[in-house]
């Protein structure tokens, strides 16, 4: 058979990736094994995913962080070393400890259990990596090297951090009510493609800091052009409001306004001559 030429409308496979997922794991089993700084970083990762995490590790090696998630009961807390018995029932693994030939031991558990397992620092023996994350408010950022360069990761979602606007997360928030009204109004598994696009041209015509101001009057406002797909231009945007017409707002954009300046300045101008 001969072998078909890459297709210019389709996009080439860059095979040795990773797939990124937004792994949902609330209420989900996280066993932690380990105490220490990479341990620290783990737990919050799966604490703030929902997960119920139980710690082991004998006393002796937990640094203050880990001990404080231990003393406030946000995770379950096992002082000893690992046995193999700890993984029952266990959807999720890490290990987070200094010694190779234990952490080997527990991979291969895990992988005979078929256990999604993470060992710090050894990404052949990975089932997924953590990468470097941002997180504000819903909004979550992942830069991975798929184990390259975990600094440079670090670096890299700095500078992606910095580069965002500052009202990102409450534009994300208020986008996310408008979604949750907009499919009370239209519930139908039908309309999803509608949805779908008019979603679309809201996040396109309003800016980030314009959604971000969002309150429940100019949402229902927006939701009202939905039957049609209009999407009503956003206040900050407007010159005034003419309620004629039937009671229906008219909205007058900055550029109506200027042109009616420039309009009414010519025409003065022109009358003083």
């Amino acid at each position: 058979m001969a072998e078909l030429q890459p297709h210019e409308e389709f996009p080439a496979i860059r095979k040795g990736g990773s797939l990124i997922l937004a792994w949902q794991i609330r209420n989900k089993k996280v066993l932690i094994v380990g105490g220490g700084n990479v341990a620290a970083g783990r737990i919050v990762n799966v604490l703030e995913a929902d997960a119920k995490v139980t710690v082991i590790s004998p006393r002796s090696g937990l640094i203050p962080e880990v001990a404080y998630r231990v003393e406030k009961g946000e995770v379950e807390y096992v002082d000893r070393t690992f046995i193999e018995d700890d993984l029952e029932g266990v959807d999720m693994c890490l290990t987070a400890i200094d010694d190779p030939e234990a952490s080997r031991e527990i991979y291969k558990l895990c992988k005979a259990r078929r256990i999604p397992v993470n060992v710090a620092d050894v990404p052949p023996e990975c089932d997924f990596y953590f990468g470097s994350q941002h997180r504000d408010g819903a909004l979550q950022i992942m830069v991975s090297t798929n184990g390259n360069g975990p600094k440079l990761a670090n670096l890299i979602r700095r500078r992606i951090a910095e580069a965002l606007p500052a009202s990102s997360a409450a534009a994300i928030d208020k986008v996310g009510q408008l979604r949750r009204k907009l499919r009370r109004r239209a519930p139908d598994i039908e309309e999803g493609p509608k949805r779908m696009r008019w979603m679309i041209k809201v996040c396109d015509e309003w800016s980030f800091d314009e959604l971000a101001e969002l309150d429940e009057e100019t949402m229902e406002k927006i939701l009202d052009g939905y039957a049609n797909e209009m999407v009503p231009a956003p206040p900050s945007r407007t010159f005034f409001r003419c309620g004629a017409l039937g009671g229906d707002v008219v909205w007058y954009t900055a550029v109506t306004a200027s042109f009616v300046a420039g309009a009414l300045s010519s025409f003065m101008w022109m009358r003083r001559r």
